[in-house]
């Protein structure tokens, strides 16, 4: 994990939400449609291992995407993740609904992205997140960068340094 921001690790102890884009951090960003027309995704098991700790250790997990598929709501339930808001061409709007409906202030919450639409999110939150393979974009405005690409562990690798700097690793560890 590449800190760009002097501060970011302490932010990280202030966080209580955990937003995710789905095309490019959930998964590497490609779109599979069988032959029926069906849209398929691809999901990396240690990303859904990190956010099960990462929720179990008290920080909550949801999904701003401008998509919508059955696969991210079978995903999502699989993972217990409530907050889901698809279909989204304003991802900043959909950051004011979040904060309305969970109290949660921004400077609490981080944001995964990879791609343009992501930036109105990111410059609201606390801490706004790329994955290695973002768009040039959205590496400038991170205070954070993965080592890892999209879909390939970004989001273990931004879980497991939540954990750690709240204190929580240990615990998480024991679990298993």
């Amino acid at each position: 994990m590449i800190y760009k921001v002097f501060d970011a690790e302490k932010r990280l102890r202030n966080i209580k939400l955990l937003l995710l884009d789905v095309d490019g951090v959930m998964t590497d960003g490609s779109i599979i449609y069988n032959s029926s027309g069906e849209e398929i995704k691809v999901f990396c098991v240690r990303d859904g291992l990190g956010i099960r700790m990462l929720m179990e250790s008290g920080i909550n997990v949801g999904v701003v995407t401008g998509r919508s598929s059955n696969a991210l709501y079978h995903r999502c339930k699989n993972l217990h993740i409530q907050i889901i808001l698809d279909g989204v061409s304003d991802k900043a709007a959909a950051l004011e609904k979040i904060t309305e409906k969970t109290g949660i202030k921004d400077n609490e919450i981080a944001y995964i992205g990879d791609d343009l639409p992501d930036i109105s999110i990111m410059r609201k939150v606390g801490i706004p997140i790329a994955v290695a393979d973002a768009h040039e974009n959205v590496i400038e405005i991170a205070h954070m960068v993965t080592s890892a690409k999209g879909g390939a562990g970004a989001i273990r690798e931004v879980c497991e340094a939540m954990i750690k700097a709240q204190g929580n690793w240990q615990d998480a560890v024991k679990r298993f």
